[in-house]
């Protein structure tokens, strides 16, 4: 029985070991609250003994524990316990055991929840958007709260690596599926602009340290992959590119070029080539110029700019890259419509005919009418002096 009462003692001065205790059900109840402390003993079971030892027993422990009770030193009222490398000041939470606690969720918990989950899984887009759009609805019913959700999709799509083509898609998926618009604008207007405080800082943040720089790539890599995913509808229904978006790429590749550092360099480069044939096609049929000086700047900073060895290859590469057409190949002109002007393999397929010294000719040769009829004069291909099948007597 000592050896119970001496177990007590030490559980008082290590609370570490409560929670075993309490599961080991040894200590069934303890409540600081009230001051109050009592303890319910279970001793473990032995073989059974006669009444009248049990008996003994029991009356000889009772008194055992009355003499240590009364002669203890422990308070009720003394200061509670805390083991060293404790928190005395956790933050309160409130724990219902009957049901469990659960913080309540949050719109940027969601966001940063479906966002993730695109961003592990990018090839579960099409499946899942349909859903995460009707969350989105069924959480954003005011202003505020769009603000809120414009803010979170833009600051992922320019924080997670690799996100900003799954972002650029969710972000031109809800403009057409997001039913709230405010008279603040709705979601693409409102996303416009949170891009544009980002290109109002372009000329700061180009020459700022590696730390904004690296945060001005991110939104120049984003503006492009929004560019391209972004559609608009016209007046007549068809979906548009944001011309807003042009000049603004157009003027962030400027930025990049004044500062020609390696990283600003590098930023430009990978701009260029995932949008540079789309840029190129739509600035030509505005009849604007920009690409041919964006070339020229390239040039230009090969022949004076100090960059490194690598950067410098990306470069004459870029530059090879759109002496190509950004090396797309146009596909030949159709059988019915191709000419010898339009379809440099017209004459592919015809024959070739050799004159009467050896000398080859075909259909493409200047002076294949001439030559052509000769042989058909000589060899008279038009008599039939040999009868009908050729083997008349």
């Amino acid at each position: 029985m000592l050896h119970y009462t001496l177990h007590i003692i030490e559980i008082l001065c290590n609370m570490d070991n409560q929670q075993n205790i309490l599961e080991n059900k040894k200590f069934t109840e303890i409540s600081w609250n009230h001051f109050n402390l009592t303890f319910y003993l279970r001793r473990p079971s032995k073989p059974q003994q006669s009444a009248n030892a049990n008996s003994m027993s029991a009356s000889r422990s009772g008194n055992e524990v009355d003499t240590i009770v009364k002669s203890s030193k422990l308070s009720a009222s003394a200061p509670e316990f805390v083991p060293s490398g404790i928190n005395q000041y956790e933050e309160n939470t409130f724990y219902d055991d009957s049901e469990g606690y659960y913080g309540e969720p949050t719109l940027a918990d969601m966001v940063t929840e479906f966002l993730g989950h695109l961003s592990s899984s990018p090839g579960s887009f099409e499946s899942d958007i349909e859903y995460i759009t009707g969350m989105f609805n069924s959480w954003v019913n005011t202003e505020e709260l769009l603000n809120e959700l414009v803010e979170l999709i833009y600051t992922q799509s320019t924080a997670i690596p690799n996100f900003a083509y799954t972002g650029a898609r969710l972000c031109n998926y809800l403009s057409h599926h997001l039913t709230i618009s405010p008279q603040s604008g709705n979601f693409r207007q409102l996303l416009l602009k949170r891009c544009r405080i980002e290109y109002e800082q372009r000329e700061v943040a180009v020459r700022g340290d590696a730390e904004t720089q690296k945060k001005l790539h991110s939104y120049v890599l984003f503006l492009g992959e929004l560019y391209l995913n972004l559609e608009v509808k016209s007046a007549k229904g068809h979906p548009n590119r944001a011309d807003i978006l042009l000049q603004a790429l157009n003027d962030l590749m400027n930025s990049l070029f004044n500062n020609p550092v390696d990283a600003n360099l590098i930023c430009a480069v990978k701009l260029l080539k995932l949008t540079g044939s789309v840029l190129d096609d739509a600035w030509k049929e505005s009849g604007k110029p920009h690409m041919e000086k964006l070339i020229q700047r390239i040039e230009t900073i090969l022949l004076d700019a100090t960059c490194s060895r690598d950067v410098r290859q990306m470069l004459l590469k870029l530059v090879e890259l759109r002496s190509s057409d950004w090396g797309r190949v146009r596909a030949a002109a159709a059988a019915s419509n191709a000419t010898p002007d339009n379809d440099p393999n017209y004459f592919m397929n015809e024959p070739t005919f050799y004159t009467e010294d050896g000398t080859p000719f075909t259909a493409a040769d200047p002076e294949y009418a001439e030559k052509y009829q000769e042989i058909l004069d000589r060899q008279d291909y038009f008599s039939d002096a040999d009868g009908e099948n050729g083997n008349e007597l």
